[in-house]
């Protein structure tokens, strides 16, 4: 072989290379959210790679908020309450919402109306108490969370949407009138979606009929929808937006998809207390947990399984599950959260304040893994590090 035609090769490869490195960091680029690399600085325990955080949200007023700990694999024993652990310190009063971001855990706490950044291992790093800001605007309560590019957004009761530098835990700025009393956001092509859910006028609740679009790039209002009266929850899934309204005037929880390629258009669904998304399966798992609460404290659930096949469009009503305990079906369920790594479901169930609530775990395809006490009262977050 000639000179010229090994240099030539040799250069072939090292192109073939130098693309192959390219295209590695630009997929690792695109990956906002990993949280690969764990952060177990000041941990008192030894923990397995593989993690799962509950959030116990507790008993308004009583400060029995709290994180749980459970491994997948069962190298570690489940730990009740790893933020007490941690931190020798309770997390408060009302936890609200949690999520990962960038190897961190970030925790939303109602009553005490702060917002906390734990690091991988559940070892505190940062907290923004809003109340004691100065800013009585912040002080109703905050709500739900969301992350893209370095940022935390947070939503409050009293109108106002955060932007917080996630390495900091400061306000980076704020948007405050933004209606009433804000509850869940979602994120969908660098837009923020935010639920306005109901106001109170002479002691009467008014429910209200706003999904706020705010542009990221802008922080600013871009566009309000019109969607079924007291919107809550909302998820992210194949460029769609989906959401539940809890209409109690007559048709109740009522699910919607929000279609941002298509003018925002609004679409009703069927009806759905719970919903969860992430298993890149182009489906969206739906419980419909009907609980009837007339003779408090006794009261009486049936619960329902379907799944939404957001390609077809199609509402499945077969149950996702397979073999699960017989007791889901008339137990009142708090949240289903889908594991993004291997599409494990995550399904809460609640005894509201008179015992701890429990997880039940299934496989991507419904096979029932595992029940366990989640170590609180109310669960109603569930966050992962893989």
């Amino acid at each position: 072989m000639n000179i010229m035609k090994v240099r030539g090769l040799m250069n072939n490869k090292l192109c073939l290379l130098a693309l192959s490195i390219l295209m590695a960091m630009s997929f690792a680029a695109c990956s906002d959210d990993d949280n690969s690399q764990l952060n177990d600085n000041g941990s008192k325990v030894d923990l397995p790679e593989s993690r799962v955080y509950i959030l116990n949200e507790g008993t308004k007023g009583q400060n029995n908020a709290g994180i749980a700990f459970y491994d997948p694999n069962k190298k570690v024993a489940t730990l009740n309450d790893i933020f007490y652990k941690q931190n020798s310190s309770k997390l408060g009063d009302t936890g609200q919402d949690i999520i990962t971001y960038k190897n961190n855990i970030y925790v939303s706490v109602n009553g005490s109306n702060y917002i906390t950044m734990l690091n991988s291992a559940g070892v505190l790093q940062k907290s923004l108490y809003l109340s004691a800001s100065g800013d009585n605007e912040l002080t109703g309560g905050v709500r739900y969370l969301a992350a893209e590019d370095g940022y935390i957004y947070a939503s409050l009761y009293g109108g106002v949407v955060l932007k917080i530098n996630a390495n900091t835990l400061t306000i980076d700025s704020k948007i405050k009138g933004l209606g009433n009393n804000l509850e869940g956001v979602t994120i969908c092509n660098h837009e923020l979606y935010v639920a306005n859910s109901y106001k109170v006028e002479n002691g009467k609740y008014i429910y209200l009929t706003d999904v706020f679009v705010i542009d990221l790039s802008s922080f600013k209002l871009k566009k309000t929808l019109t969607v079924t009266q007291n919107p809550n929850q909302l998820v992210t899934e194949n460029g769609k937006v989906f959401l539940i309204s809890w209409d109690y005037s007559s048709e109740s929880y009522v699910l919607q998809m929000i279609d941002p390629s298509n003018d925002y258009n609004v679409s009703k669904l069927g009806y759905a207390t719970n919903m969860a998304a992430g298993a890149a399966d182009n489906t969206l798992y739906l419980i419909d947990s009907r609980t009837d609460y007339s003779n408090w404290p006794v009261t009486s659930t049936v619960n329902s399984f379907s799944t939404y096949n957001i390609n077809n469009k199609e509402i499945i009503k077969t149950s996702f599950l397979k073999n699960a305990p017989s007791e889901l079906t008339n137990t009142s369920i708090s949240t289903i959260k889908i594991n993004p790594e291997n599409g494990d479901i995550y399904i809460a169930t609640t005894y509201y304040s008179t015992a701890n609530g429990n997880i039940y775990r299934f496989k991507k395809d419904g096979t029932f893994i595992e029940k366990f006490d989640c170590g609180g009262q109310n669960p109603n977050g569930v966050a992962f590090f893989n």
